[in-house]
């Protein structure tokens, strides 16, 4: 599979600024080897901020080991208007997601399930999740969309999480919006 696009995507945390995909995919790889039996869970959401001039959406990237530790990183993409409709705003968090989770082929989602394979009947794990911005609660002006956007991230064999799960775009990302 082809992966040129992957080349104008670039990532970074508190320590490393412009890791491309493969970077990202590395650094992700290494954390993961630390600790072969440990339950991952490769979670990845997008939040936004509308500003003056602007709507600013940042995607994360979170590897976590479950009592262990994590690794994380974020994208950041500027659109130069308001958008101010709810519904276009959620939308372009989920498509930003999608983009970023179909950089895991299947070989790279191989790759990671072949870590912590020779360690599951020791109790290892592995999951891939898609963190949705939107809540079903009754005063979560989100919740009409929450079917809609939970959908799509199936549609790409995540696990997809709502708030208050959703911490990687909920919180996570949310911290980098402003």
């Amino acid at each position: 599979m082809n992966h040129d696009h992957t080349k104008d995507i670039y990532f970074h945390n508190l320590k490393e600024r412009n890791m491309n995909f493969e970077d990202v995919f590395d650094r992700i790889i290494h954390f993961m080897k630390l600790y072969r039996n440990g339950n991952f869970r490769l979670m990845i959401g997008t939040d936004s901020q509308v500003h003056d001039r602007f709507t600013v959406f940042i995607t994360g990237i979170v590897i976590l080991n479950e009592g262990k530790g994590a690794w994380a990183c974020i994208r950041k993409l500027k659109i130069p208007r308001r958008m101010k409709h709810l519904h276009e705003r959620i939308s372009k968090e989920t498509s930003l997601t999608e983009e970023v989770v179909s950089l895991f082929d299947e070989n790279r989602k191989n790759i990671m399930i072949d870590i912590v394979l020779p360690f599951i009947y020791k109790g290892a794990s592995f999951t891939m999740e898609g963190h949705l911005d939107i809540g079903s609660g009754n005063r979560n002006k989100t919740r009409i969309f929450v079917e809609e956007m939970v959908s799509r991230i199936e549609s790409m064999g995540l696990e997809p999480k709502i708030k208050p799960d959703s911490f990687v775009a909920s919180s996570y990302a949310n911290r980098f919006t402003k």
